[in-house]
């Protein structure tokens, strides 16, 4: 899953007063027909959203919106050692060479990243060599290498005013928010240490300066889209896909391939004329004091959208917690829109006496169990139902932890040794069943429509249903009107995993459990034959 290739955008100074869209009557267009041109959309212009992209036609699921490529990619911050060129992880049994010319690590001498613009081009490499930059690298300690990967993609915008001056001017015409970022210091200070001193006072390329290094950060920090295909971990930054606005229950969703990372968005949900076409800067999943907490935190920006003005985040119940006192009432928050609010019981009978948790203690709950689900090995399929039960009475069965939890085992059932799809009870595979279903309809409200998750869910959901189903058509134990019910819902499931699925990259593990999908449905023919002798 990936969420995680955000920018936003905000027009106000203040960072406490920005707004993210909302889609609603305030924000549709009045005047969608001006730019009749354009077949997709058309940018409109707000005090509370800046720039944003709008529908300017009926736009259907699956509808490509747009498709293009980067202006430039590199390395995430914090990633792990990796080739300039293609980006692949050089730490480990994997190593690195030496580039020739600069001296910075490469996978090896014939990279097919190597002259290419989006990986380690002849004007990097240079650069790097006459500044004699890999006089700082230590290479025999690998964390400490990774810390100079954080200037590398500065530098490849900067590198752009000379080489490609038209995409330069793009990025200067995004946001970098300078005026909010200087006031945060972890975020300045890091970027004038791993960045700027690294530039401008250790590699001496003093043809750019503080204020130029500062603004490619804030670039990067507002607007990239971080791609991630077979274990490449970059970010890129792209011509017009950053204009999208933010919502926590975006109507797109957006594919990244592997080759040359090209970004292609399509509509996950209608979208009518007028209105915004929007996607998440945070991860959906979370609830919303972690999403808006990370908002403001990396994006500079605080959320009002329709869920995260709503205590049941519009019925997902994503945050809430069962009542420790009344074990009836749900625990939400008082005020959503206010990261230090109470959360109290909803439950105003006289059968609870009453319960309240303040923002800290929440936050200190949360990060408590957050750290236990990270230390459940991610094929430890035991120690995740444990989690689960133990859970059972303090976190609500939606629970963005417990959903966490509960994707991991839809997809872990059937696919790992000890429990292969064939091997499971009919108990398990009604389990794996039930946990699928529970996974869309929560998904139906916060992620909505044609996306990964969903195709990848409905493929999870038709293997236990058709094991079922083999299971009891030989022990005859419904009627053949029964049999064409259930296959007829399987088929229905298949389809649209089979259509969802084929808008990701064929290379991909979701592209390749697309074609599973469809290789499945003609399998279902010979299932037809077999009913018809039933």
């Amino acid at each position: 899953m990936s969420a995680k290739r955000h920018h936003s955008k905000i027009s106000s100074k203040s960072r406490s007063r920005s707004k993210s869209s909302n889609i609603s009557e305030r924000l549709i267009s009045k005047d969608f027909k001006k730019c009749e041109g354009e077949p997709k959309y058309y940018v409109n212009i707000s005090k509370i959203m800046g720039r944003y992209m709008v529908a300017k036609k009926d736009l259907s699921p699956g509808e490509v919106i747009l498709s293009e490529l980067p202006l430039v990619v590199g390395p995430c911050t914090g990633s792990k050692l990796q080739c300039l060129g293609c980006y692949k992880n050089v730490e480990g049994e994997n190593g690195f060479v030496k580039c020739r010319g600069c001296g910075w690590p490469l996978c090896s001498h014939t990279c097919p990243g190597l002259k290419q613009r989006l990986g380690h081009t002849d004007v990097e490499c240079s650069t790097l060599k006459d500044c004699n930059s890999s006089y700082f690298l230590n290479y025999e300690d690998v964390s400490r290498m990774r810390v100079h990967l954080q200037a590398i993609v500065p530098l490849r915008c900067l590198l752009l005013k000379r080489i490609d001056p038209k995409s330069y001017n793009l990025l200067l015409d995004m946001e970098h928010h300078n005026d909010i970022r200087q006031n945060i210091p972890e975020v300045w200070s890091a970027n004038q240490e791993n960045v700027v001193n690294r530039i401008i006072r250790d590699w001496r390329l003093t043809q750019f300066t503080g204020n130029e290094i500062h603004t490619m950060c804030g670039v990067l920090e507002v607007n990239c889209f971080e791609i991630g295909q077979q274990g490449v971990n970059i970010r890129g930054l792209y011509p017009t896909a950053f204009l999208m606005a933010h919502d926590c229950v975006p109507n797109t969703n957006h594919t990244d391939e592997n080759i040359n990372y090209r970004l292609t968005v399509r509509a996950s949900t209608h979208i009518s004329p007028g209105y915004p076409i929007t996607m998440s800067y945070a991860y959906t999943l979370q609830n919303t004091l972690k999403r808006r907490e990370h908002l403001f935190d990396n994006k500079f920006f605080e959320c009002f959208c329709e869920r995260c003005s709503d205590p049941t985040e519009m019925g997902s119940y994503s945050g809430a917690l069962i009542c420790p006192k009344c074990k009836t009432g749900l625990v939400l928050c008082d005020n959503p829109l206010d990261q230090e609010s109470s959360w109290s019981c909803n439950d105003f009978s006289k059968s609870c006496p009453g319960y309240t948790i303040t923002s800290r203690s929440m936050k200190l709950l949360l990060n408590r169990i957050s750290q236990e689900v990270e230390q459940i090995d991610c094929n430890d399929i035991n120690a995740m139902e444990l989690f689960l039960d133990k859970y059972r009475n303090v976190l609500h069965p939606t629970h963005y932890l417990c959903l966490a939890v509960k994707i991991s085992l839809s997809q872990l059932y059937g696919k790992i040794e000890g429990h292969l799809i064939h091997e499971l009870t009919d108990e398990i595979l009604l389990r794996k069943q039930n946990i699928c279903k529970e996974i869309l309809t929560v998904f139906d409200i916060i992620e909505p429509g044609f996306t990964r998750i969903r195709g990848v869910t409905l493929y999870e959901l038709h293997a236990p249903m058709m094991i079922l189903l083999t299971r009891q058509l030989s022990e005859k134990s419904f009627s053949k009107a029964e049999l064409k019910k259930k296959l007829r819902e399987i088929v229905r499931y298949l389809a649209e995993a089979s259509l969802i699925l084929s808008y990701e990259p064929e290379n991909s593990a979701e592209g390749n459990m697309g074609v599973a999908a469809k290789e499945a449905l003609l399998q279902i023919h010979d299932w037809e034959k077999i009913v018809g002798k039933f």
